[in-house]
């Protein structure tokens, strides 16, 4: 399928506007573009949003808990932003973390790890971990059901989902009961897949800006590492059901569909779906792309399934 005429009217636009690529920028720039690009979304009215500051190993953690309408105790699911954690934060994951707090009936938490390259890793997984171990001892206080939550995330987001339920399977940590993983990083040895050849770059994320990311994230010895890279685990069974969300025009299609297919065959319950002429950030996209709305529609509707059960 041809990409969306809607994305190539946004590729067009910035390509006019001819901005520096992400690679070239300090860290400081791509942190507040990102920022710009991803505004929070406070018309997305959920019944409550609370900003606090958790302990963990490593020191403090802020969070940011969206509660919907109605009564507890609610499921509930934690929220990693994307951004080759380098950039990102808790501005620019409100909008979906809202969007899914409303759209699922569940309490959302945002988790504002420590960034690359301050903090390499294992930092980031780190904390995404011991905010969801937090947020499962506490479930009383945020009125949230122990037995029903979930990790979520996209692009590097996705990736710390994949590496906590890793970690929680473990180390017999929080019982997860799903993982939604949104075009997520899953490989950091290989990038000649056939999407990184076809997508390298002109659709928003770049093979240079992954290898950028990277080189900020983990030293080349880590990268095999599978609470860096989770396709490279030498044991996937005994994993949290899966949905795979990735996109046709991106670098990160393929091993995200790989490692969907590698939970299958380790015998976790998995579905994946490549949404045509879609790129990479889709997820965020909701009210500004339209089509892109199935796309949340159809997580909402697998994270509300897993809590049905």
């Amino acid at each position: 399928m041809p990409l969306l005429s809607e994305y190539r009217a946004l590729l067009d636009q910035l390509a006019e506007a001819d901005a520096p690529p992400l690679t070239d920028m300090p860290i400081s720039a791509a942190r507040a573009m990102f920022r710009v690009a991803q505004p929070t979304r406070p018309d997305i009215v959920v019944a409550s949003v609370t900003d606090r500051t958790i302990e963990g190993r490593n020191g403090s953690i802020p969070i940011r808990i969206y509660t919907p309408p109605g009564t507890g105790p609610f499921p509930v699911t934690m929220m990693f932003h994307g951004g080759g954690w380098v950039i990102g934060d808790l501005e620019t994951v409100d909008a979906q973390s809202r969007q899914v707090c409303n759209q699922v009936g569940c309490v959302v938490v945002a988790v504002d790890y420590r960034l690359a390259p301050e903090h390499r890793f294992p930092a980031a997984a780190e904390d995404c971990y011991d905010a969801t171990v937090w947020t499962h001892k506490n479930a009383a206080e945020l009125d949230v059901d122990p037995a029903q939550l979930a990790v979520a995330g996209d692009s590097a987001g996705g990736n710390l989902a994949a590496v906590v339920a890793q970690m929680a399977r473990d180390t017999n940590g929080p019982p997860l009961v799903f993982q939604l993983l949104v075009y997520p990083v899953t490989n950091g040895r290989v990038f000649e897949t056939a999407s990184y050849r076809d997508n390298a770059e002109g659709y928003m994320l770049t093979a240079d800006s992954m290898h950028w990311f990277w080189n900020h994230y983990a030293d080349t010895a880590d990268r095999t590492n599978p609470y860096a890279s989770p396709l490279c685990a030498d044991d996937l069974s005994n994993l949290p059901p899966a949905f795979v969300q990735v996109a046709e025009f991106d670098p990160l299609r393929d091993e995200g569909l790989q490692y969907a297919e590698a939970l299958s065959a380790a015998g976790v319950a998995t579905s994946s779906h490549c949404y045509e002429g879609f790129i990479h950030g889709f997820f965020s996209h909701f009210d500004t792309v339209p089509p892109t709305r199935q796309a949340m529609n159809d997580a909402c509707a697998a994270l509300q399934d897993s809590f049905s059960h």
